[in-house]
């Protein structure tokens, strides 16, 4: 249970945020909602709304873009005005450019960088500086970090990269909190639909052994393990991705 605790949630507003958002506040979590885009702050709120009339916990709201230092450290602090201090931090912010490495713009690769590397870089960094004694970060990434494809270079690149930040974090950790990666295989939200016909759908979901892309709710209980029973595990990357990777005889 997770009665007293507090947790940020980043990119909370849709897909596996809000799962893992609405799972914590079943077992008592108080919990800050982020959000990126200004259009999701509706949606954002009757989330909210239903974690505190449902669960009867704490919720409260933030919007902002975390490639920006001041909106993260506000991120932090307007948690810890509210609750009293940060024990769980989950940084699902991401974004997803499909295009060939030669056809990508220097603008594109700075806004991928942008929300996947400098805004994670930010979030590990203040959760070090802001979050309890014995805490615990999640980071999202992607089993794509170990696949052989095309038109993902610079998403691979950007997650590799958040990967070996989390890793190194928890190694310079100074207050014994634990830092780790997950990395979900292709998974069934508009992030990965928008962006692959349906004959590219088809083929993903044939790499897993049940034949289907990965559900939000496949990943939700490895973030619940970590954070509450996985504390002696920290610099690790979990792949969860029901056989995505394994070679085909």
């Amino acid at each position: 249970m997770f009665n007293g605790k507090s947790t940020i949630i980043t990119g909370a507003n849709k897909n596996l945020g809000k799962q893992t958002a609405i799972e914590f506040a079943k077992e008592g979590s108080n919990i800050l909602l982020h959000y990126h885009l200004p259009s999701s702050a509706n949606e954002t709120e009757q989330l909210a709304k239903l974690l505190i009339n449902d669960y009867n916990i704490n919720a409260i709201i933030f919007g902002g873009n975390l490639s920006q230092e001041d909106i993260t450290i506000e991120l932090f602090d307007i948690a810890i005005e509210k609750f009293g201090k940060i024990d769980y931090a989950i940084n699902n912010v991401g974004l997803m450019i499909r295009k060939p490495l030669f056809t990508n713009s220097l603008d594109e690769y700075n806004k991928m960088f942008d929300i996947n590397v400098k805004a994670s870089f930010l979030f590990l960094k203040y959760s070090e500086l802001k979050l309890s004694e014995k805490g615990s970060v999640v980071m999202l990434t992607t089993s794509l970090l170990s696949a052989y494809t095309e038109g993902f270079s610079l998403y691979q690149a950007s997650k590799a990269a958040v990967y070996w930040m989390c890793k190194t974090a928890s190694k310079e950790t100074q207050k014994k909190i634990t830092f780790n990666c997950i990395s979900p295989g292709p998974m069934n939200t508009p992030f990965l639909s928008g962006k692959e016909d349906e004959s590219r759908i088809n083929f993903l979901k044939n790499q897993a052994i049940e034949k289907r892309l990965t559900d939000v709710d496949d990943i939700v209980p490895i973030i619940k393990f970590i954070v509450k029973d996985g504390k002696w595990m920290t610099g690790q990357n979990l792949f969860a991705n029901n056989g995505f990777l394994a070679p085909s005889a």
